[in-house]
């Protein structure tokens, strides 16, 4: 199974496909990122484009290439 490599802060705003969408929400971008007492990313928050739900998972679910391309493809 293939990761991608990503630097947790610089996720905010950036824009990611999932590779199996449901309910026709394909394309995401990352609208919050959630931090523990030292300052380190845990969560993100995920705004699908076409309807502006709200998604939140642990960052390193996007480091799955299985599920998640960077970028909208």
């Amino acid at each position: 199974m293939s990761k991608t490599q990503i630097n947790p802060n610089k996720l905010l705003l950036s824009k990611w496909t999932s590779v199996s969408p449901t309910h026709k929400e394909k394309h995401f971008i990352v609208t919050e990122l959630m931090r523990d007492e030292e300052g380190t990313v845990i969560e993100c928050t995920l705004e699908a484009v076409i309807n502006r739900n709200s998604y939140t998972l642990p960052w390193q679910s996007l480091t799955s290439a299985v599920d998640w391309k960077q970028g909208w493809k």
